[in-house]
């Protein structure tokens, strides 16, 4: 075990408490962490984990092009200890809830800063990706964090600016680690069935919204992108917010871009889903095991490639799934994602279009 810092969920919009939090992992290189299931690389090489000295560095206001190479340095070592807290958090909270580890995952910081600043975060798996990886991509998954390209205010609630290092954003790190968890359950893109070296790295709806609702869980708020994304709206669909009631109403068809939107819709179902069966008596951790089943069933049907990419990209299907998988929480859940527009029959643009024949499409808060 070893002691670093990390920022714990506090349900408000910020990056958390910061605290010194133990860790079973291993300094395994000048810049790596490796954990069970798990290595965490910041890819920019320096020497900045010191098994001899603190590995409890400060997260210095997120370091970045404008403060000195040791503030930087110590905002980096920050990143790896507080990437590795929260990937691992959301890897033990799936294999509690299925009863197995997943495979295991690679988190890289520091990818794709030339030749401009990234400030994101992608999941991959090798084959067809934008941007072009530099490295060879592991079979089982990889996150990729930018270095950073922004700045947010600071989380101790003054003027101060704070560089926005995705390493340093639990609710980034949370939602690219639930792709590697629905990756490896429901499989939206039948990548099980493709070569190793040719998996399809794009995300639908569902994909993009359960990795949202896994980051709500684990952050304990729906506002999961309010820190970095505070200056949206809370009612503007850009913010992510899930509490709002997104409806099918609201549903984007086609490709390009659409995933994230319409995935929100089935973020804010599966958040609403969540809190009636907490308020009918549920604990904490059914809804969850309850989704995971779900995800696990529909990955595991095996029909033709075709037919099963079309059926996983299905709103319906998955509730389908859901309701399965926990027949006792079924009437609950079914009520819930009824209010959103979500029935366990019918394609997505019919969902959407029944929605709209009985709706104003408002949003209800």
């Amino acid at each position: 075990m070893i002691r670093v810092a990390a920022y714990l969920p506090d349900g408000r919009p910020g990056p958390g408490r910061l605290a010194e939090v133990e860790l079973e992992a291993t300094v395994t290189g000048p810049a790596e962490l490796t954990l069970p299931h798990l290595t965490v690389r910041d890819e920019r090489g320096g020497d900045l984990l010191d098994p001899a000295d603190t590995l409890v560095q400060p997260p210095a206001a997120g370091g970045g092009p404008l403060a000195g190479a040791q503030a930087d340095g110590r905002a980096r070592a920050f990143g790896i200890t507080n990437a590795a807290y929260h990937a691992r958090r959301a890897l033990d909270f799936a294999a509690r809830l299925l009863d197995r580890p997943l495979p295991h995952l690679l988190v890289r910081i520091g990818m794709h800063d030339a030749p401009k600043r990234w400030g994101g975060g992608h999941y991959r798996l090798p084959g067809a990706a934008m941007p072009a990886e530099p490295y060879d991509v592991s079979p089982t998954g990889e996150v990729h964090l930018g270095g950073g390209r922004t700045f947010v205010h600071s989380p101790d609630g003054c003027d101060a600016r704070y560089f926005h290092a995705p390493a340093h954003n639990a609710s980034i790190v949370y939602h690219e680690v639930g792709h590697h968890i629905c990756r490896h359950t429901a499989d939206f893109r039948v990548n099980s069935s493709r070569p190793r070296g040719e998996q399809h790295n794009g995300k639908v709806a569902l994909d993009e919204g359960t990795a949202d609702f896994l980051a709500a869980v684990l952050l304990g708020t729906p506002d999961i992108y309010g820190w970095h994304r505070g200056h949206i709206p809370q009612w503007d669909p850009r913010r992510r917010r899930l509490d709002p009631r997104w409806t099918m109403a609201y549903l984007r068809p086609g490709n390009g871009g659409q995933a994230h939107a319409n995935g929100t819709i089935w973020a804010s179902a599966l958040w609403s889903a969540r809190e009636r069966v907490l308020a009918e008596g549920g604990g904490p951790d059914d809804f969850g095991r309850m989704l995971l089943g779900g995800l696990s069933r529909l990955g595991a049907c095996e029909g033709p490639v075709s037919e099963e990419r079309d059926r996983r990209n299905r709103f319906s299907e998955l509730l389908r799934e859901l309701a399965a998988a926990d027949p006792a929480l079924a009437p609950a859940v079914l009520a819930a994602m009824a209010d959103h527009g979500i029935f366990p029959e019918g394609r997505n643009a019919h969902l959407r279009e029944r929605m709209r024949a009985g709706s104003n499409a408002a949003v209800v808060t």
